[in-house]
């Protein structure tokens, strides 16, 4: 069973929400499509940069994607 974090909507053309574990550094991503990715690794900076970016998913395309691993969780 998979547990997803709770996620907080972000106003994005591509993202629709995004969650973090602090504990586990698991960035959780929820794209419109509907698809929710897990990103491992990533920094709580990493996090409040990109929750605070006034281009959330330039920021997610730059800084996260390609730049940590990703898997894809089952909805």
């Amino acid at each position: 069973m998979v547990m997803f974090l709770e996620r907080q909507s972000v106003k994005s053309c591509i993202l629709r929400s995004v969650g973090y574990d602090d504990a586990m550094k698991n960035l959780e991503i929820e794209f419109h499509s509907g698809l929710v990715y897990q990103y491992s690794g990533v920094p709580s900076k990493v996090y409040a940069d990109l929750i605070s970016s006034s281009a959330v998913g330039k920021y997610f395309s730059d800084k996260v994607r390609n730049r940590f691993r990703a898997k894809q969780l089952v909805v």
